[in-house]
C-alpha cells in the first residue's frame, strides 16, 4: 500500500514536470517582449489574478520584487472598491486566468487600458478576451491536470508558477542583477548577513599566533599549537613576511628529518600567503575558502598590511 501511495506522488511529479517541458514549444516573441516591456518600465508591475491563479500571482510578485523588480499583488475584487487607484500610467499590468475569461479579471480591464497601462497576460488562450487585449501573451496550456479527477488547478498552477520564475530569471540576466542586489532585499536571512557583512566584523584582531623568521621550527610549534589555528604568523616590527602552518613543517620533515627541527622559520615559510582584503564580504570569504581548500586566511588592508586573521568558522553564521 505505501509503495502504491508512493506511485501516486510520482505521477503527480511527472505530470507536473511534463506540463512545464511542454511550455518550451509555446514560447515565442512575446516573452521577451515581455521581459522588455517590464525591464523598461518606469513604475511598478502590478501583478493579479483570482483564485488559484490569484495565489501563484502573490508568489510571482514575491519573486520579481526579491529580485529587482518593484512588483504587488493587485486582488481584482479589491480593485472593484478604490484600489485601482494604485495603478499609474507608468506601470505594467501582468494579468493571470488560465481561461483567459474569468469575469472578475476582465472587469478591471477597461479603466486599465483607458489609461494606457500595457498588459501582459499568461492564460491557456491566445484568443481570449484578456489574450486579445494583452500587448504581450504568454501561453501556459496543459493536456491534464496532475489531479487524477482532472479537476483541481495542480499542473496548470506549476506551469503557470513556472512562467513566472522564467520572467524573474530572465530580468536577472537583463538588468544584470548580482548577489549584492539581492543581499539588499533579503537583510534578515543569512545569504544577505554574508553579502551585507565584512571581513573586518568578524576577523580575529589580537591574540595572533606570531613568531620571528629566525626562530627554529622546534620553538615555533608550541606557539602553532597554541594558536589553535594550523599556523602561525611571521611578522617583523608588524610587517608580514609569511606564514608557517603545519602543511609547511611536515614537508619540511619529510624533507630534512628531525633536521627540520633545528631549521629557523625562515627556511621552510610561505612568503606569499594567500590574502583577503577587510572589506571583502563573507560570501566572498566563503568562496575564496571553498576554491583555495584553505582554513585561514591572512587579512590585509588597502595598503596590503596586516591587520588580522579569518578562520572558516569565523565564516558561519
Amino acid at each position: 500500500m505505501k509503495k502504491q501511495i508512493n506511485q501516486y506522488a510520482i505521477q503527480c511529479f511527472q505530470d507536473e514536470a511534463r506540463a512545464i517541458l511542454d511550455m518550451i514549444p509555446f514560447l515565442d516573441e512575446n516573452f521577451s517582449n515581455a521581459v522588455d516591456l517590464i525591464f523598461r518600465c518606469k513604475g511598478k508591475l502590478i501583478v493579479t489574478g483570482v483564485g488559484k491563479s490569484g495565489h501563484v500571482g502573490q508568489k510571482i510578485a514575491a519573486t520579481l520584487a526579491s529580485l529587482g523588480t518593484p512588483a504587488f499583488f493587485l486582488n481584482p475584487l479589491d480593485a472593484y472598491h478604490g484600489d485601482l487607484g494604485m495603478l499609474s500610467s507608468d506601470d505594467v499590468l501582468l494579468a493571470i486566468s488560465y481561461s483567459g475569461n474569468t469575469d472578475e479579471l476582465l472587469r478591471i480591464l477597461p479603466p486599465v487600458i483607458e489609461r494606457h497601462i500595457p498588459i501582459i497576460a499568461i492564460s491557456s488562450n491566445p484568443q481570449s478576451l484578456l489574450g486579445k487585449n494583452a500587448a504581450c501573451h504568454l501561453t501556459v496550456k496543459v493536456d491534464h491536470e496532475a489531479d487524477p479527477l482532472n479537476l483541481a488547478p495542480t499542473s496548470s498552477t506549476t506551469a503557470t508558477m513556472a512562467m513566472g520564475d522564467a520572467l524573474a530569471c530572465a530580468l536577472v540576466h537583463v538588468r544584470n542583477f548580482k548577489d549584492a542586489d539581492f543581499a539588499r532585499f533579503h537583510p534578515g536571512g543569512s545569504l544577505g548577513k554574508r553579502l551585507l557583512t565584512k571581513i573586518r566584523d568578524v576577523m580575529r584582531k589580537d591574540n595572533f599566533p606570531v613568531i620571528s623568521a629566525d626562530m627554529n621550527i622546534a620553538d615555533s610549534l608550541l606557539t602553532i599549537s597554541n594558536g589553535k589555528l594550523g599556523l602561525a604568523i611571521v611578522l617583523n616590527e608588524n610587517k608580514l613576511e609569511g606564514i608557517v602552518s603545519d602543511g609547511d613543517i611536515r614537508r619540511a620533515l619529510q624533507q630534512y628529518g628531525v633536521e627540520a627541527f633545528t631549521l629557523p622559520v625562515k627556511k621552510i615559510m610561505t612568503k606569499t600567503p594567500l590574502t583577503i582584503n577587510q572589506d571583502s564580504s563573507m560570501s566572498e570569504a566563503v568562496d575564496l575558502f571553498v576554491k583555495s581548500q584553505r582554513h585561514t586566511f591572512v587579512v590585509v588592508d588597502e595598503n596590503g598590511q596586516f591587520v588580522g586573521l579569518l578562520d572558516y568558522n569565523d565564516c558561519i553564521i
